[in-house]
């Protein structure tokens, strides 16, 4: 007989049925026992009769069973119907108790006992809803970009140079020289825009970064892409607002069940996303809170937080776009911007007060290039095989990644990242 899943269960009312999955809880009442049956649909409830009731206490919560019963109508059942006259075999013992019980509402455990059990703690419904929103939500990046003529591609982890900054990276020993884990995929992106004109990846980045910080991980999954023949950053900007949009319709649409189990609406992404120079959010923020911002080059999670309360209060907007930052705060190779000597066309977009993507238009042409890593007085030896991309014809370009444990965090309003991401690597934890 074939497994069923417990959603199928009222499609066989009257017949026998199989089912499999992990004792959920066990409830013995004076008049009847009956044992919840999980799998990765859902719960059936099971009445074990009188015969078989002492045998329940061989089937501690997390048992994996394989179960034979008939299915019967129950309105007062998950889904209405429960299954009868059952017989089973036990496929996996559970051993000694977890330090919390699976089938609560709510695990009763700190952080770190969470992260040290997750393989046991994700069972939880609510615990495993982030991770099912996460896992819809990247489904819905790439059917998105998919749709907008974008191509996935998958570049190395293992690099011979920094993208950024060699401070920040994971060194590691290849065969004998040096190498190191990829802060991002950028310089391969840019590439790929001269093949393919649009592109897109989903995979892991590293950045070896001492913070210890609610927000920081040492590994997390980017959701990066680069477009070419652009205007300007707004045509990324755009992209990004295709993104979302199709990011969460895909959550509405797969993961009902992990909104319900965490309590979730979803939020609304504008028709356009409300936009701000920097320059003038450090005014906003400055007049507002008696600041003297005079000069700054970034802005801090505080101000990050004022303006995106402002973003709300005046266009109705949990988004807002800060673009056109100080050059000298942005990456060599981003744009300046022509009309606003100093300035960038770099961006930051900001959702519930944190910052969630960085983003820019690039520089395109090899001269440029060069310029502006001289102008930093750094060596152009070591982006030789970089800069070369761009002598053959690169079309203007940009892109943007986003990193998806930090959008999962906002969404869920996780006070900490480690919350929904899956065995994070920090500054203190490389295990489980």
């Amino acid at each position: 007989m074939n497994r069923i899943l417990s959603s199928e269960l009222a499609g066989h009312v009257g017949a026998t049925v199989r089912l499999a999955g992990w004792v959920h809880r066990r409830r013995q009442l004076k008049s009847v026992a009956f044992l919840i049956l999980r799998d990765r649909a859902g719960l059936a409830q099971v009445v074990v009769g009188e015969a078989a009731r002492e045998s329940l206490a061989d089937l501690p919560e997390e048992t994996v069973v394989d179960l034979t019963g008939t299915a019967v109508a129950n309105p007062a059942a998950p889904g209405g119907v429960e299954v009868v006259d059952p017989t089973w075999t036990v496929l996996s013992g559970a051993a000694e108790p977890l330090p919390f019980d699976v089938y609560r509402p709510e695990l009763r455990a700190g952080l770190p006992t969470l992260l040290d059990a997750a393989p046991f703690a994700l069972r939880n419904a609510r615990q495993r809803a982030p991770f099912e929103l996460a896992a819809a939500g990247v489904a819905g990046f790439r059917s998105t970009l998919d749709g907008l003529g974008f191509t996935e591609v998958h570049t190395p982890k293992l690099v011979g140079y920094a993208t950024e900054s060699g401070a920040n990276v994971f060194g590691v020993d290849y065969f004998g020289r040096k190498a190191y884990l990829a802060q991002s995929p950028q310089f391969y992106k840019q590439a790929m825009v001269g093949v393919f004109e649009r592109v897109y990846e989903v995979g892991p980045v590293f950045r070896a970064e001492p913070h210890d910080t609610a927000r920081h991980l040492a590994e997390y999954t980017s959701l990066d892409a680069e477009l070419g023949f652009v205007q300007d950053h707004r045509d990324v900007v755009r992209v990004i607002r295709e993104v979302f949009a199709g990011m969460i319709g895909t959550m509405a649409d797969r993961a009902g069940a992990a909104l319900a189990a965490a309590d979730l609406t979803l939020p609304d992404v504008p028709a356009e996303l409300p936009t701000v120079h920097f320059a003038d959010a450090l005014d906003l923020v400055g007049r507002a809170t008696g600041e003297d911002l005079t000069g700054e080059q970034d802005l801090a999670p505080a101000h990050e937080r004022w303006l995106s309360a402002w973003a709300e209060r005046e266009h109705g907007s949990e988004w807002l776009v800060v673009e056109g930052y100080p050059t000298a705060k942005r990456a060599f190779y981003t744009h300046p911007d022509p009309d606003r000597p100093g300035y960038s066309r770099g961006f930051d977009l900001l959702f519930r007060g944190l910052e969630l993507i960085s983003g820019a238009q690039r520089l395109h042409r090899y001269a440029d290039y060069v310029d502006a890593i001289t102008a930093r007085g750094e060596d152009i030896a070591p982006y030789a095989s970089y800069l070369e991309f761009f002598r053959h014809g690169m079309p203007p370009h940009g892109g943007f990644a986003i990193g998806l444990e930090r959008f999962v965090a906002r969404l869920t309003g996780a006070a900490n990242v480690r919350e929904v991401t899956l065995f994070p690597r920090d500054l203190h934890r490389l295990t489980p």
